[in-house]
């Protein structure tokens, strides 16, 4: 029999604080969780079509059974589809279902519904409250946390949006044994960041451990989420805005929205994958400017690829046509670009993460060429 693990973990902004309930068999139980939350509300699942055939009907089951009158909508799943034209028919829907400012949107998938339906709630009557329950480790550990939430578009990722932040996060972490082991290897990278960026002894943990998370052992699922979670709940009460070290948990990612983009969303390059080749790139620039150890970058690459994950560029299919000139063009789309000048996450180490300005764009291309393959001038 398996043991029941279960952990909450505080988001602490004040009046808009909120709970991340962490556990086994957490769906059976969540309309509990929203009617102790929000009392009995009407409430709107928005799910995708993977996810619906596994849980939308436990989902609703659970909150009927506490009293909510549950209407739902199922929407393509895949990144092309975190889109205006997605998000007006979300909103759209939800207009047509005669809703109130009292009606709680539920966001019941990975991280594609889960921006794209917390959009929704933060632009319909000015503001819904709404629920994550993500269904993918990479959403359980970063994206249904913190309150961003956005839409794509041809010049970026991420690049229209709102913070609004949940009433509440239930995170069941049964669901992960559901899913494709592509899909958990790409929350395993987001997992990984958490140790590069502040924990040194969480990366130590996951180089001993990381081989149980990915292959489903109950106990360091929880440890990995929990950790994950914990780090990123602190941060974001620092910071909700992103207004200084809430950046940290942008490590990889101003490199890999660029490889996504220039992948051209189209599932060839998942967001976990993208981040993880970001990683090793914002490590590897970090030594080349004398900043990061050379031991610790080969920890994070070793760690990395033995994680399954390509390491360069040149590995991503499809990247043989891709150039530096490019990936810095969408670089350039960044949101961290303050002043015409691109920021980045850099390291000093392991576990010791910061953001600066001050880098060489001469240098990040030729770090970029290096990952393409790009052979050095003689």
């Amino acid at each position: 029999m398996r043991q029941d693990f279960r952990r909450t973990i505080r988001v602490a902004l004040d009046e808009r604080a909120y709970d991340i309930h962490v556990g086994e068999g957490l769906i059976a139980g969540l309309g509990a969780l929203v009617r102790s939350r929000f009392g009995q509300r009407r409430a709107f699942v928005v799910t995708d079509e993977p996810v619906a055939g596994h849980w939308l009907e436990p989902v609703r089951a659970a909150l009927e059974s506490e009293g909510l009158a549950v209407s739902h909508l199922v929407i393509p799943g895949g990144e092309a589809n975190k889109s205006f034209e997605r998000l007006r028919e979300i909103v759209n829907w939800l207009l047509d279902q005669r809703v109130d400012r009292r009606g709680l949107v539920i966001a019941l998938g990975g991280g594609i519904v889960g921006d794209i339906a917390g959009f929704a709630a933060a632009v319909t009557l000015r503001g819904l409250d709404y629920v994550q329950v993500p269904t993918t480790l990479l959403a359980q550990v970063d994206s249904s946390v913190g309150g961003k939430t956005a839409v794509n578009t041809p010049h970026g990722k991420n690049l229209v949006g709102s913070f609004h932040q949940p009433g509440l996060v239930v995170i069941d972490t049964r669901v992960l044994d559901t899913l494709p082991a592509r899909e958990v290897r790409c929350g395993y990278a987001e997992v990984v960041k958490y140790g590069l960026i502040r924990d040194h002894r969480f990366f130590d943990w996951l180089e001993a451990n990381g081989p149980k998370v990915l292959a489903g052992d109950a106990a360091a699922r929880l440890h990995a989420i929990v950790t994950s979670c914990s780090v990123k709940a602190e941060i974001v009460a620092g910071d909700e805005r992103e207004e200084g070290r809430r950046a940290l948990l942008n490590l990889g990612h101003t490199f890999g929205h660029a490889l996504e983009a220039a992948a051209g969303f189209d599932g060839t390059l998942l967001h976990g994958e993208a981040v993880a080749v970001g990683m090793e790139l914002a490590l590897g620039l970090s030594h080349r400017l004398g900043l990061c150890p050379g031991q610790d970058l080969e920890r994070a690459r070793r760690h990395l690829a033995a994680s399954g994950f390509a390491t360069r560029i040149a590995d991503i299919p499809g990247a043989g046509s891709w150039d530096a000139a490019g990936l810095i063009a969408h670089m350039r789309h960044d949101k961290k670009v303050r002043d015409g000048r691109m920021r980045f996450v850099l390291s000093r180490g392991i576990g010791d993460a910061f953001v600066t300005a001050d880098v060489d764009e001469a240098v990040v291309a030729d770090c970029l060429a290096r990952s393409l393959g790009v052979p050095e001038p003689a």
